[in-house]
């Protein structure tokens, strides 16, 4: 068993990260780093789920770990490693198949909704949650950092944990509990919904500078005139804001807003500039991993070899324990 709290959460490579994945995220695992033993992975198995094109889940994979490096992620601190690299997660993930309820995938809301939105109704699409609940338990992991979205999944995690303890004695697999930051859980988009790539309204983590000013000014507002106080309750510029400045800024716009003679494009220029401001030394430190090519490389590969080696003892004991050895 692990000694101390170890943490795990995965990203999937699934095309540019946008602000909603870092602060859902890439920031509470960075900020959990030093809390305990983190495992990070890129999940390109699960991306396999709903994407057909092999050279761009390739690029997907390194613009990800790039991404997730330059927001902060220590691989000295953390485990970061692709989950393909770890081949033992589809061997529990058939383990788990053989103790998981059909009834527990089938209210799984996750998958309707992507069937809703024109995804592929495949077998790796229902089965995701138990895939997901093998990526967790294949590290003995405590804690596990979850948006609102995927909190259902986590319950398949403990419900399946649950399984294999009750089948084959106590202690078989551990208990993990989600992450959830109620300030991030839900990250607006620019048009009031949750920002999601689904919706088209991200913004990027690191994106072209006019670009992102030109999404900041399409943010969807009342036609309230700028002589008059705006609105604050469910505003998605002050709800922005909100994750880019420090508090005197954010009660500044919220006076602005009630006082009266200030536009939304005002609002919406200050919300561009705090996002870039914040941004700006991540940027940084994504030009010096983009200097040196084999950098990222050498850091997945470590990660993979860290990881084998954990996973290698939870499996046999795990395969014990149902007679596989």
């Amino acid at each position: 068993m692990v000694c101390g709290m170890r943490i795990l959460t995965g990203l999937q490579p699934s095309g540019k990260l946008h602000v909603g994945n870092y602060f859902g995220a890439m920031k509470p695992a960075v900020e959990l780093q030093g809390q305990g033993e983190c495992f990070y992975f890129i999940a390109d198995y699960h991306a396999m789920t709903s994407g057909r094109d092999g050279a761009a889940l390739r690029n997907n994979v390194r613009e990800l770990a790039i991404d997730f490096l330059a927001c902060g992620l220590d691989p000295e601190k953390s485990v970061f490693f692709r989950q393909s690299a770890v081949p033992e997660v589809n061997e529990l993930a058939w383990i788990l198949s053989t103790v998981c309820p059909l009834p527990l995938l089938n209210k799984c809301h996750s998958y309707k909704d992507k069937v809703a939105q024109g995804v592929s109704a495949n077998h790796a699409l229902f089965a995701y949650p138990v895939l997901m609940a093998a990526d967790i338990l294949l590290y003995d992991s405590n804690k596990v950092p979850v948006g609102k979205d995927q909190k259902q999944h986590l319950e398949v995690t403990r419900s399946l944990a649950t399984k294999l303890n009750e089948t084959y004695g106590e202690g078989t697999a551990v208990m993990p509990d989600a992450i959830i930051k109620a300030e991030t859980e839900l990250v607006i988009g620019t048009d009031g919904r949750k920002m999601s790539k689904s919706y088209n309204n991200t913004l990027p983590i690191f994106g072209e500078e006019k670009k992102v000013k030109k999404l900041v000014m399409k943010i969807t507002t009342d036609s309230t005139p700028v002589e008059d106080p705006k609105p604050t309750e469910d505003s998605t510029v002050i709800a922005l804001y909100k994750l880019f400045a420090n508090e005197p800024e954010l009660a500044k716009m919220i006076a602005d807003h009630e006082s009266g003679g200030f536009g939304y494009g005002d609002f919406k220029k200050r919300l561009a500039e705090a996002y870039w401001d914040y941004f700006a030394p991540m940027r940084v430190r994504r030009e010096e991993i983009l200097a040196d090519p084999g950098y990222v490389d050498e850091v997945l590969a470590k990660g993979a070899e860290r990881a084998r080696e954990e996973s290698a003892k939870v499996l046999d004991r795990i395969k014990r324990a149902v007679g596989l050895v």
